[in-house]
């Protein structure tokens, strides 16, 4: 496959894990190089989506929406959220075809198959950073102080991670044997970002759905976003607790189920 040294060692024996690791960040360069390779306005298009997207739906949501954001303008208070589900959405979406992407390594060299969706989850890494660098440029424009709690944006950015490593194992591992998950999960993650409190806040949800809502686990750490970097003030310790229990739970089991189907990856696809 062009852009991909296969490791080489004596009739496909198991690779090292050094080179398990050099293959992982070759997959993910050809991730970052590929996607935009043919494209006239090329790496620019992971600022400009974004940006489009803000626009649209500050412009729709600031009229039709009265969003309590606690004096914080509309706009920055949309993209503190939209960044970080945008990196959720992009990862999910491109993991979930990993494996049939890479069909010809999973059939003819023995490696682990979650290098895969692993890859891709580390390659969107670097679309977040740059869309990441625009926001530091907006919380400056807007007067947004820069709080001592931003140093649990780590935290909160693991915490994340996990969340989007364990549903793209679940999925990428599925969608070899049934391909309609792929064509399935935009519609997922649009119904999914409705019932996130992305362009609304968790104060115009009734009290008495709220429990509910909280059950999301996004709910939780997009909350926890916007509280450490717009409001200087600590996450809902609860509800991101409930976040992290989740997402290392299901990235746990996610890695059984990976594991298990993986095994019959060659035979079918």
């Amino acid at each position: 496959m062009s852009g991909v040294q296969i490791p080489q060692c004596p009739q496909m024996k198991k690779l090292k894990f050094l080179q398990y690791q050099d293959l992982f960040w070759q997959l993910t360069l050809r991730e970052i190089k590929v996607k935009y390779k043919q494209s006239i306005l090329g790496y620019s298009w992971v600022i400009l989506a974004p940006l489009i997207n803000l626009a649209v739906l500050s412009v729709v949501f600031s009229f039709l929406l009265k969003v309590p954001t606690g004096n914080v303008p509309y706009p920055i208070f949309l993209f503190v959220a939209l960044i970080p589900w945008t990196f959720m959405s992009n990862a999910i979406s491109g993991a979930t075809s990993s494996v049939i992407a890479n069909s010809l390594l999973v059939t003819k060299v023995f490696l682990p198959k979650e290098i895969f969706p692993l890859s891709v989850v580390a390659s969107k890494m670097v679309d977040l950073l740059l869309t990441g660098l625009i926001l530091v440029i907006f919380l400056i424009i807007y007067k947004i102080s820069f709080y001592l709690s931003l140093i649990l944006l780590p935290l909160i950015f693991l915490i994340h991670v996990i969340l989007i490593i364990g549903i793209s194992l679940i999925l990428s591992a599925t969608n070899v044997f049934f391909r309609d998950v792929e064509h399935a999960v935009g519609l997922m993650l649009m119904v999914w970002m409705y019932l996130t409190p992305i362009i609304y806040s968790i104060e115009m949800v009734p009290l008495s759905f709220r429990p509910l809502f909280f059950l999301n686990p996004m709910t939780g750490i997009i909350d926890s976003y916007r509280q450490v970097i717009l409001y200087g003030r600590f996450p809902d310790w609860l509800a991101l607790s409930y976040s992290a229990f989740f997402s290392i739970l299901l990235t746990f089991l996610a890695y059984i189920y990976f594991k298990n189907r993986a095994r019959y990856f060659a035979d079918v696809i």
